[in-house]
């Protein structure tokens, strides 16, 4: 199994998408131009990013000087972005992709992904967070069905609440996107979404950073392999058919994390998988009803 940044995968409804992207969390207007400019130019095609993370303008900018400079084009280029958590419900969906989209400077988007199953904000009168969900899901098919976004999607989103939305939706999610690392190796997810044709797209792939660094079976494959613990934690999402989107400031680890060339034994994949604790570092979208 050999990934290269070219490497596609076919979503549910056709399209292809990018198995190793460029993720943008946490990487504010100062370091975002430097990331993405230099994600492209290495030949990423995949950027996510969401309204949360308040960068979709200075995204935005960064791909339209991109592709004024001749440096890509927008159809090569697969762009995610999310609905808040705030931003639940039918006409606030609506509202916040024409927001994200305006930010972006794009005609259409790639994937809209529900952030979160749950809501910040105060649940309206005689609403439950179910039924806004629900309506929220309305309003991606609605612009799914409009040709506004090519795909649509959720995020952190668990069996129960992925049971609940195929039980009612017209149009299946294309994928999920969740924390997924050795140390919360949800195989049930994983194995429900296969069996439903749902991709598992991974965040949080180097689990907060150090702890996971440094254990012991990842450094161990890492040296026998010759390649550095990230590149061991990303292929291994990979080769357990998950998308990746690790993030970087920096031009060298941007690089490094689309150099997935090679393929990891099954034996040390499965000694990865046991690394279980079901530890999470992110949000615990298991307490949301």
């Amino acid at each position: 199994m050999s990934e290269s940044i070219k490497s596609t995968i076919q979503l549910n409804n056709g399209i292809r998408i990018p198995v190793i992207g460029l993720g943008t969390y946490l990487t504010d207007d100062a370091d975002i131009e430097k990331s993405v400019r230099s994600a492209i130019e290495q030949g990423y095609r995949h950027i996510d990013t969401a309204s949360y993370y308040k960068n979709e303008k200075k995204i935005g900018d960064t791909i339209k000087q991109l592709i004024q400079e001749g440096k890509v084009k927008r159809e090569e280029l697969f762009i995610t972005t999310k609905v808040g958590t705030w931003q639940h419900g039918y006409d606030n969906a609506l509202k916040a992709f024409q927001e994200s989209l305006e930010k972006l400077q794009l005609d259409y988007l790639d994937c809209y992904l529900i952030h979160y199953p749950g809501t910040y904000s105060e649940i309206p009168a005689g609403e439950t967070m179910s039924s806004l969900r629900a309506k929220t899901w309305k309003a991606l098919e609605k612009l799914y069905e409009d040709k506004k976004v090519r795909s649509i999607g959720v995020s952190n989103y668990t069996e129960s609440h992925l049971h609940e939305l195929l039980s009612s939706c017209e149009i299946k999610p294309v994928m999920n996107q969740v924390e997924f690392h050795p140390y919360l190796f949800q195989e049930g997810l994983l194995n429900y979404c296969k069996l439903n044709g749902i991709v598992l797209e991974a965040y949080g792939s180097l689990a907060g950073g150090h702890e996971i660094l440094t254990e012991h079976v990842v450094l161990e494959i890492s040296n026998q392999m010759n390649k550095s613990p990230a590149q061991i934690l990303l292929k291994w999402a990979i080769q357990n058919g998950l998308i990746v989107i690790p993030k970087s400031i920096k031009p060298e680890r941007v690089r490094e994390n689309s150099l997935l060339d090679f393929t990891i034994s099954d034996e040390n994949i499965q000694k990865l998988n046991h690394l279980n604790k079901n530890k999470r570092f992110y949000w615990d979208p298991n307490n949301v009803n």
